[in-house]
């Protein structure tokens, strides 16, 4: 039994325990139960092992995204050491590649391709046997970017874009054709100009269709701004051109306007408007698709000053 803790008339001991009473920490009659630590702890537990499995998953997708899908071929992630927190106008994706494409880039790659890494500034008449070359930002599948290659031997084609299946579909198609002017770059096109292009080393830009970011608050992810034609002014060479083409009515607004705006460029059309599609453009899949569905497709075409 306790002794009594300096008891006084107002302060009284502790009570003497009995058989099958409750500890003096018990509450009495009408009081609230203390909380069972049992059950918090347990709580705690649960969060904390929920909380381990998502950083684990976590850690499982980052290195997914950091490991090459082919060895050999263009890396998952080859600025990932340049990591920049700022708004990108592509989305990176990872969807299924075909054997035909597989095995184009474990042959080509070698030989065509290159990662966009920021680490050193490439040699463009070297890479291209002295041709005069042009930066295509976004081909898709490559049908045009291969079509274009073929019908202008001439001109060498540095052609960007972050999508596996069509980057092994455009060195395919480049191989059947045989044209070997065309080189297929892997990564963040704004890397590339920024870090690993020696100024007015460009004789042209193509950006054929790329993502309209329709939701207005998706717009600040659109390629075609002030601050991109700004660092594109300094790759160009004067005189070369600048083809833009979308089947999207508002960014080929916007296009325009930003582009007529800038003190660097000027519109090929002696009107200021929108231009009709030149020869050399094809028709491609992507477009035909659009225009069945009555899409307007625009050309702006502006040259460096």
């Amino acid at each position: 039994m306790s002794e009594p803790l300096n008891p006084t008339p107002e302060t009284p001991g502790p009570a003497p325990e009995t058989p099958g009473s409750a500890p003096d920490s018990a509450p009495g009659p009408g009081l609230d139960a203390a909380p069972d630590p049992s059950g918090a702890e347990a709580a705690t537990d649960a969060e904390a092992d929920a909380a381990a499995r998502r950083a684990a998953s976590f850690e499982r997708q980052r290195r997914l995204r950091q490991e090459p899908r082919f060895p050999g071929g263009p890396a998952a992630d080859p600025a990932g050491s340049h990591h920049e927190r700022r708004i990108r106008s592509f989305q990176p994706r990872r969807s299924r590649v075909t054997a035909g494409q597989e095995d184009a880039l474990q042959r080509l790659w070698p030989k065509w391709g290159l990662d966009i890494d920021g680490r050193g500034v490439l040699d463009l008449p070297t890479l291209f046997d002295g041709l005069p070359v042009v930066l295509e930002i976004g081909f898709g599948m490559g049908e045009a970017t291969a079509q274009m290659a073929a019908e202008d031997p001439d001109t060498g084609i540095l052609a960007v874009d972050v999508h596996t299946p069509g980057q092994g579909n455009l060195l395919g198609l480049a191989d059947r054709a045989g044209v070997s002017n065309v080189r297929v770059a892997n990564g963040d096109a704004i890397i590339l100009l920024r870090e690993m292009l020696e100024p007015a080393a460009l004789d042209g830009l193509r950006v054929y269709f790329p993502d309209p970011w329709p939701k207005k608050r998706h717009h600040k992810r659109r390629l075609i701004q002030t601050e991109f034609l700004d660092l594109v002014a300094q790759r160009l060479k004067p005189g070369a051109l600048v083809h833009c083409a979308t089947d999207w009515e508002p960014y080929a607004e916007q296009m325009l306007e930003v582009l007529s705006a800038h003190p660097l460029f000027e519109n090929t059309q002696a009107d200021g408007g929108y231009a009709p599609r030149p020869a050399f453009r094809p028709l491609t899949r992507f477009e035909g698709q659009g225009l069945d569905k009555g899409h307007v497709v625009h050309d702006v075409l502006f040259t460096r000053r």
